[in-house]
C-alpha cells in the first residue's frame, strides 16, 4: 500500500503535554508489548502489521519533522511543508513528492490518512480494501465511512446512494451546522473518517489545475504563496465521481484529554498516586516531583515543563481558549538525535538537559549571539569546533564562543548540561553548515 499520512496540528487541547512542536501524536500515552508508544508509532507499527511492505510518507511541517525522525528513525520518508497551509496544499505537495522524488507512477492509488486515529488493525484491514477500490478506478475518490453516534459539528458527512457496503456517493458535506447534521442523519449520512483513497494521476491533474507549478519543487518554493483551504473544501465537496466504503469497527479522535484518558494504558504516569477514594481520575506527571490525588473524581490532572492542568475530564475539552493565552515556549522537545529538556530559564542564560542516543549526532551549526557551555554529566562523545576533534567524557566541559562552527556525535548514549549565554538567545539564532 502507498500512504500519505497527514501529520500537523499545534496540539492545544492536550495541554500541557502538546504544544507547538510536539503535537498529541507524539506523547507516549499507549503500550506495546509494557512498552509505551506514541500515536504515530502506534499507526506506522499497525499499517507494517497489515502490510510489511507499505510504502509510507509523512507530510508534516518543518517543527515535527525532527521529533518523527525520533520515533520513526529512517523508516518512512518525510515531506516537509515550509509553512502550515492546511490539508489540500499538504496532500498535493506531497503527491508532487511521491511522483516526482520518489518516482511513483500516476496510475498507483494512494491512501490519504490522519496520523493520529485510535483504532485497531482492522481499521487498516478496511484501508487496504480503500486502495483496491481505488486502484479498480469505479470513481475518482473513495472515502471511508463510519456510521454515526449523533449530529456532530466536528466531522464532514457522506450521503451515500445505498445501504450497502461500498456505495456511490449522493452528496458530501464538510462539517455543517447541528440541524443540517440533524437531516443528514435522516438521509442514512456517515462520518467522513478523514481518509482518502486516489490514483496519484487524478491528484496530480487536481493540483495543477488550481495551483500554477512545473513540479514538486517549484511548489515547494512557492508553497507560502497558497492559500488556506483543506481537502475536503477544496476538492471533496467538489468531486462528483466519489465511492465510500462503510467501516464498523472501533475508531476514536483523542483529539481531548476526556478521550484520551479512555484509552490511555494507565490510569497514571509518571509519578503519582491516586488514593483509594479517587474515582475515573487520570494523571501524567512528566516532572520529577510526585502528584498526589485524594478525593478526585472524573479528573484529569497533566504536568509538564510547560504548566500543570487540573480539570474536569467534561470541561477539558474546552480548554483551547485559555491555553491561547498562555505564552509559554516549548520546555521539552524530540530531536532527530534524542531530546532536550528546559531545565532554567534567566535574563541572559538558558539552561538545558540534553539526552543523545547512541550514535547519533547534532547537525553542525553556528550562533551568532550566544555562547554554549557543555558539561557531560553521562556517556563518551566526540565534540567538533571549527574543524578540530574532541573526545567527550563524564565530567568534560567544553565552552564554544558564540561565532564557532560546533557539533557533537554521541559515542554511547550521552547526557549533557548546556547552558546558553547571551543578551539574545533564540532558537532563530542558528545556522547549519555541511560537515568540514
Amino acid at each position: 500500500m502507498n500512504f500519505i499520512l497527514l501529520s500537523g496540528g499545534s496540539g492545544k487541547r492536550l495541554w500541557p503535554l502538546s504544544n507547538d512542536v510536539r503535537s498529541k501524536q507524539f506523547i507516549k500515552l499507549f503500550k506495546n508489548n509494557d512498552e509505551y508508544e506514541s500515536m504515530v508509532q502506534r499507526v506506522y507499527r499497525q499499517i507494517t502489521t497489515v502490510d510489511a511492505d507499505a510504502k509510507i510518507t509523512i507530510a508534516t511541517s518543518k517543527s515535527q519533522a525532527s521529533a518523527i525522525k525520533n520515533q520513526l528513525g529512517e523508516k518512512a520518508s518525510i515531506c516537509v511543508e515550509p509553512c502550515r497551509r492546511d490539508t489540500f496544499p499538504a496532500i498535493a505537495l506531497a503527491a508532487a513528492y511521491l511522483h516526482d522524488e520518489l518516482g511513483m507512477a500516476e496510475n498507483e492509488a494512494v491512501v490519504v490518512c490522519p496520523v493520529d486515529p485510535y483504532v485497531d488493525n482492522t481499521y487498516y484491514e478496511a484501508v487496504k480494501t480503500l486502495q483496491e477500490l481505488a486502484e479498480q478506478g469505479g470513481a475518482n475518490l473513495t472515502l471511508m465511512g463510519i456510521e454515526p453516534t449523533y449530529p456532530s459539528e466536528k466531522y464532514g458527512y457522506i450521503i451515500p446512494e445505498s445501504g450497502e457496503n461500498v456505495s456511490k456517493v449522493k452528496e458530501f458535506k464538510e462539517k455543517p451546522d447541528v440541524e443540517t447534521a440533524k437531516k443528514y442523519l435522516a438521509q442514512s449520512a456517515l462520518w467522513n473518517a478523514g481518509i482518502f483513497a486516489f490514483k496519484l494521476g487524478y491528484l496530480l491533474d487536481k493540483a495543477h489545475s488550481m495551483i500554477d507549478f512545473e513540479d514538486y519543487r517549484d511548489l515547494f518554493n512557492k508553497y507560502d504563496t497558497l492559500t488556506k483551504i483543506s481537502f475536503d473544501y477544496a476538492v471533496v465537496e467538489k468531486e462528483s465521481s466519489i465511492q465510500v466504503l462503510r467501516y464498523s469497527g472501533d475508531w476514536k479522535d483523542v483529539g481531548t484529554w476526556n478521550m484520551m484518558a479512555e484509552v490511555m494504558a494507565d490510569k497514571t504516569k509518571g509519578k503519582a498516586i491516586l488514593d483509594e477514594t479517587c474515582e475515573n481520575t487520570n494523571v501524567v506527571n512528566e516532572l520529577n516531583i510526585p502528584i498526589l490525588c485524594m478525593g478526585c473524581k472524573d479528573m484529569i490532572v497533566a504536568a509538564s515543563g510547560d504548566g500543570i492542568l487540573i480539570a474536569d475530564k467534561e470541561r477539558s475539552g474546552y480548554m483551547k481558549p485559555y491555553v491561547e493565552k498562555i505564552e509559554t515556549e516549548a520546555m521539552y522537545a524530540e530531536k532527530s538525535w534524542g531530546t532536550y529538556t528546559v531545565i532554567d530559564v534567566q535574563p541572559g542564560s538558558m539552561t538545558v538537559k540534553v539526552s543523545m542516543r547512541a550514535g547519533e549526532h547534532m547537525t553542525y551549526h553556528m550562533h551568532n549571539y550566544r555562547e554554549e557551555v557543555w558539561t557531560v554529566v553521562s556517556g563518551k562523545g566526540k565534540a567538533i569546533v571549527d574543524g578540530m576533534e574532541q573526545v567527550l567524557r563524564t565530567g568534560d566541559v567544553i565552552t564554544i564562543a558564540a561565532g564557532c562552527k560546533h557539533t557533537i556525535e554521541a559515542i554511547t548514549a550521552l547526557d549533557m548540561i548546556e547552558v546558553q549565554l547571551g543578551e539574545e538567545i533564540s532558537v532563530a539564532d542558528k545556522i547549519k553548515f555541511p560537515m568540514e
